[in-house]
């Protein structure tokens, strides 16, 4: 006679499995299966409603437990319920929600987005000692991840909170305005934390709220070497890159440059937050092609995927063309799958839409390993077939830009020099 623990031990061993697939192993019925299903309660869980549904075994992470609701928090900050995650055996999860539900391999997308990363994320296995989480995230596996997203996630990107306990710090935390005089302590204290540069090597950087809008503050050592003076000259670049986007009519992240003392702080509007608490919907290109693709090869080719599977307008994916161009005609050595970003709406039906311009700078110019600044030229090569389509406006973006960063009064004489050399090496395409 076929038991609940025969029906486990098949699960155990074989994961996430169709109903279909479990009769034949089980050697049973499809009325003997639905009986050992509802025998099994909470063990077990049922993966969609209709034709083809699956079945799957819970898994119990420490301190959060298996089901977790999610919330989503609009543009006025109200909540709303989104669904249920359940965690299963696999690793896989299933997230349940009015119209159906989602089948992920590993953690959703939105997780991977939502989880400490880059320089602020060295700094919070420190931050919440009580969690007990390894010091490196790079140790972390999914359990560490869904422990501190459930547990610490109040203020974590884009729109959506998982777990009870991130929720209710979310309805009562206060949000407290900054100032730039503020800026210089903020740092002093993220360095006693051991907030630094991580092994991918993304930028210092921390969040406030200036009263109005949230902003992600990037900054300077202010210790006045020439690794310093070169990174001050990039956050001018970064912000003219922006400001010559939007002359053109593109989309760009709103941002202003900050002198305090020695240090220079460029502040970044967050496009995911709206007010003081309202949130909107995002997710990254690199968990969004993590999870559909696995690919992570370039922009262009990450966007054309998502436009042919009708999930993003064929508008953002030449907008991407044309942001892969702009980037290397600049010196962006630095295009990775983090550095794009969509507003996501995932209900009715799942929808992308490009998110404002971030990151872009030309990287190439940056200090190397050690704080050694090197001399470079752009080099500019003739365009590829894929590029092509954008060239000609990305040529002349590129030229402003270039331009406006040999006259910018932000920008060092040093640093001008190499906008006109760049500018130079322009001229010839």
């Amino acid at each position: 006679m076929t038991t609940v623990t025969d029906l486990i031990n098949v699960l155990h061993r074989n994961g996430v499995t169709g109903g279909g697939d479990l009769v034949r192993l089980l050697e049973t019925s499809p009325a003997t299966l639905s009986r050992l299903v509802r025998a099994a309660g909470n063990q077990v869980v049922r993966l969609g409603r209709t034709r083809g549904v699956r079945y799957g075994l819970l898994d119990e992470i420490p301190t959060v437990g298996s089901v977790l609701p999610v919330w989503e928090i609009d543009g006025q900050g109200d909540a709303q319920p989104f669904g249920n995650l359940s965690v299963l055996r696999g690793p896989a999860c299933w997230l349940e929600f009015d119209a159906g539900g989602r089948f992920y391999e590993g953690l959703p997308p939105f997780i991977a987005d939502m989880a400490p990363q880059g320089y602020l994320g060295r700094a919070f296995p420190e931050r919440f000692p009580e969690l007990d989480l390894p010091q490196r995230i790079a140790d972390w596996s999914d359990r560490h991840q869904l422990q501190a997203v459930a547990r610490r996630g109040e203020d974590v990107a884009g729109n959506l909170v998982l777990g009870e306990e991130s929720m209710d710090r979310f309805l009562t935390r206060s949000i407290r305005t900054t100032v730039p005089d503020d800026y210089p302590e903020i740092t002093r204290n993220l360095a006693r934390l051991g907030a630094g540069s991580s092994a991918a090597g993304e930028y210092p950087k921390f969040t406030v709220f200036d009263g109005e809008h949230h902003l992600i503050v990037k900054f300077t050592s202010g210790d006045t070497s020439p690794a310093d003076r070169r990174w001050r000259d990039l956050l001018a670049c970064e912000c003219i890159a922006s400001e010559v986007l939007t002359a053109a009519g593109y989309d760009a992240a709103r941002m202003r440059i900050r002198d305090v003392g020695d240090q220079r702080f460029l502040e970044v509007e967050r496009f995911d937050r709206i007010g003081a608490r309202g949130r909107r919907g995002a997710l990254s290109m690199a968990a969004l092609d993590d999870d559909l693709y696995g690919q992570r090869d370039n922009w262009i080719a990450a966007a054309r995927r998502l436009g042919i599977d009708g999930l993003l307008p064929e508008a953002d994916v030449e907008q991407v063309r044309f942001l892969e161009t702009f980037g290397q005609l600049i010196g962006n050595t630095d295009r990775h799958f983090g550095n794009i970003t969509f507003f996501w709406e995932p209900r009715p039906h799942e929808r992308l839409r490009l998110a404002p311009v971030y990151d872009m700078l030309p990287m190439m110019f940056a200090p190397a390993t050690g704080g050694m600044v090197v001399d470079r030229e752009l080099q500019v090569r003739p365009p590829t077939s894929v590029l092509l389509p954008a060239w000609r406006e990305a040529l002349r973006c590129a030229r402003d830009y270039w331009s406006a960063v040999a006259h910018d009064v932000r920008v060092s004489d040093e640093f001008q020099g190499v906008a006109r050399a760049a500018l130079d090496a322009l001229h010839f395409h």
